[in-house]
């Protein structure tokens, strides 16, 4: 246990031997989004892209994670981490600690992917391994391509050290003028510039870095000057805004006081400042000066320090080699439990459907609120919205529903990180077709993700409701797994409409008989579930599926659970802060966490044995304390016994899987599942995709164990091998 150095650090500190810190747990999780790109049975395509996310999602931890903790040490009663009674600073150094050697991996990484990429003809260059007839025409392109919009500026007292804004690329380089005094220039890369020059496309791909041709030609910007040194540079600045914290009059527009949130974003202090290759002591020192940064935040890096080109030079390869280097092209389909040619409103009547993305297409719960737009019995549709595709075919079915007199209410997140320039544009759209908007609440932002279809059956008001794990995004719907239950379940569209009254009037705290609702009830229910598990001792079961888990009441009362005997699963994907197996702890937990080709990210929270006993919900809520206690949340409980076996079944999958899930070690770390012989291998996420291409009758779906199905067939496959 960690020493308790003050009153505020002895309160702070619990029985951290079975918890572990929330950032030291998400940079294991990123380490093993890269031990995808070194993984050989992972296309080579799709390798060099795993080693793009995992640097996107380095530069957002440090925007974020990196930088609430930098504004955190700042405060002079600094909060002390419950998992692990350290302050803010210390959490900084572990993490300063840990992140050199994932730069390391990702340059060893990045090598073995370019190695690969060259036995398929495809060519990341520097300018020295460019032939002169492609050096000639790499300099030709500079001079009439990018040297018009380049910006060069030198440094000196007449020429102040510019604003350099958030991960956007600079050239550096250390002068000398001709009384041989040192100054410095920089030069930004334009954003407006591909991210790459191709220099070959017949039959291979030969290409450079758009940064690399400016590093080569950097002197014929500053032809005054000696250059000494030069280098790419990138600077990551803290860009963990809560417009809640923000001081702004309440007769304010919303729109408006989210939009100058926005604009502070690019300009808050610097948090990383990253070099490529090398780079001199007195730039570096002459750098971290001006940025007023400590050396202990600068990290070097081998690799590229952008590597979002990775999703661009795809379509300047040769068809046939992508097609060789890439996943097999996949086409969501639609359950055989919908009926594409009959309204959807009437197959949701006589049964609840539920749609598993990416294997299901989410176009099924697109035609349920076209066909409610054009059902003259539908009063009205509300719904939540937090994130959506560019083009969005949602927002033009909730026009259409506008344009039939329908009313149509939009409860929109304005603050979804990252989204909220998108979301604002939406909400000036969806407003000006004739939607109702609403917003969320000072200090509660609004994830859940319901939409209720209120309409006339006669004499009777009826419910049809959408509640579901993910976004209404066209676009991640296929490449993040997710659950989409519709119900006309009517005790369920009852809270429904219930939950969306309360919004309406700013009511956090509404009861609800079915829905397990943030911040009103869901936490105390999950709490009261799990104590009830513990009172079956031995026979207790708990399976959860989460993004994370950091809620330490949620952490502890699941050791409670384990110290009662009950057999505890947990599946998740990102951040864990429980460790497991620790004797009179958690012995009795398991965890597993699972990274492929889809990004894992339904919430599921099981708990019981037998189909007549089992709780089984769904929802938009990880079990983190942002979500339990300040977010809006809904979990909604599934009640069909058919779509129950259904998630069984995909708990079942997901539990045998041995191939992408990795097993949470006592220590926190990582690590693959032993290979044992004679034992079928099994990769949850391969498995959806054939069984979805297989598409099983209804009745056989719902009758055979998934993992039965897959046995017989890849055995029979095998025999036809031999």
């Amino acid at each position: 246990m960690p020493k308790c150095k003050n009153e505020e650090r002895i309160k702070s500190c619990q029985d951290t031997l079975y918890t572990q810190n929330r950032e030291i747990s998400w940079l294991r999780f990123n380490e093993r989004v890269l031990d995808e790109a070194s993984d050989k049975n992972v296309p080579l395509y799709e390798r060099l892209k795993f080693i793009s996310i995992f640097t996107s999602n380095l530069d957002e931890f440090f925007m974020v994670r990196v930088g609430s903790l930098t504004d955190l040490s700042l405060l002079k009663q600094a909060p002390i981490d419950s998992k692990t009674g350290k302050t803010p600073t210390e959490q900084l150094n572990d993490i300063f600690k840990i992140v050199p050697s994932l730069y390391e991996k990702r340059y060893k990484t990045y090598c073995q992917v370019e190695q690969n990429f060259r036995q398929h003809n495809i060519y990341n260059l520097n300018y020295d391994e460019l032939s002169k007839k492609e050096k000639d025409f790499v300099k030709k392109y500079y001079n009439e391509f990018i040297k018009p919009v380049l910006s060069p500026q030198i440094i000196d007292f007449r020429h102040p050290f510019p604003h350099l804004i958030n991960n956007k690329l600079y050239i550096v380089a250390q002068l000398n003028n001709k009384s041989k005094n040192t100054l410095y220039g920089i030069v930004p890369v334009p954003t407006m510039l591909s991210k790459t020059v191709t220099l070959s496309q017949i039959n291979s791909l030969r290409y450079m870095l758009t940064e690399n041709i400016m590093l080569q030609f950097i002197d014929q910007e500053f032809p005054m000057y000696e250059i000494i040194d030069k280098s790419i540079i990138r600077v990551t600045r803290n860009a963990d805004i809560n417009p809640d914290d923000e001081q702004y009059d309440v007769d304010d527009d919303y729109r408006h006081h989210v939009k100058k949130v926005l604009k502070t974003r690019g300009r808050l202090c610097p948090v990383r400042l990253e070099f490529y290759n090398n780079i001199s002591n007195d730039i570096l020192t002459f750098l971290c000066d001006n940025l007023k940064l400590k050396k202990q935040r600068v990290f070097k890096s081998k690799s590229p320090l952008s590597m979002s080109y990775a999703f661009s030079i795809g379509n300047k390869m040769p068809k046939s080699t992508r097609k060789a280097i890439s996943y097999e092209p996949f086409s969501p389909i639609t359950p055989t439990t919908i009926n594409s040619n009959e309204n959807m409103i009437k197959q949701i009547i006589k049964n609840d459907i539920m749609l598993f993305y990416p294997y299901h297409k989410m176009d099924n719960f697109l035609d349920l609120i076209k066909d409610a737009a054009l059902d003259p019995d539908v009063i009205s549709i509300k719904i939540t919205i937090y994130r959506l595709a560019n083009n969005s075919k949602l927002v033009d079915a909730l026009k259409l529903a506008v344009e039939n007199k329908k009313e149509v209410v939009a409860l929109i997140e304005l603050r979804a990180r990252f989204d909220e320039e998108s979301n604002i544009k939406w909400s000036n759209e969806l407003e000006e077709s004739g939607c109702k908007i609403l917003y969320g609440f000072e200090g509660y932002k609004v994830h859940s993700k319901i939409c209720l279809i209120t309409r006339k059956d006669k004499n009777k008001i009826q419910y049809i409701t959408q509640i579901g794990t993910g976004n209404y995004n066209e676009q991640t719907a296929k490449i993040y797994t997710d659950l989409c239950l519709m119900t006309a379940n009517q005790s369920i569209g009852k809270d429904a409409c219930l939950f969306f009254q309360n919004m309406s009037i700013s009511n956090l705290y509404g009861k609800y008989s079915k829905l397990l609702v943030s911040p009103s009830n869901l936490k105390s229910q999950i709490m009261l579930l799990i104590d009830k598990e513990i009172a079956k001792g031995s026979e207790g079961n708990i399976f959860m599926k989460m993004n994370s888990l950091t809620d330490i009441d949620i952490i502890n009362k699941l050791s409670a659970a384990s110290n009662a005997g009950v057999n505890i699963k947990l599946n998740i994907r990102g951040i864990c802060c429980i460790l497991p197996g620790i004797k009179r702890k958690t012995q009795n937990i398991e965890i597993t966490s699972i990274v492929g080709r889809f990004l894992e990210h339904p919430r599921i929270y099981c708990f019981g044995r037998s189909i007549d006993d089992i709780r089984i919900y769904i929802g938009s809520a990880d079990m983190m304390t942002r979500n339990t206690e300040k977010r809006v949340e809904i979990l909604v409980p599934i009640e069909n016994k058919t779509i129950k076996k259904q998630i069984l079944n995909i708990i079942n999958i997901i539990n045998k899987d041995t191939v992408k899930a990795r097993k949470i070690k006592s220590n926190g770390k990582l690590e693959k599942f032993p290979v044992e012989d004679n034992k079928i291998k099994i990769d949850s996420q391969s498995y959806f995709l054939k069984l979805s291409k297989s598409n099983i009758p209804n009745k056989q779906y719902q009758k055979t164990n998934i993992i039965t199905f897959i046995k017989n067939k890849l055995l029979k496959k095998f025999k036809n091998s031999q």
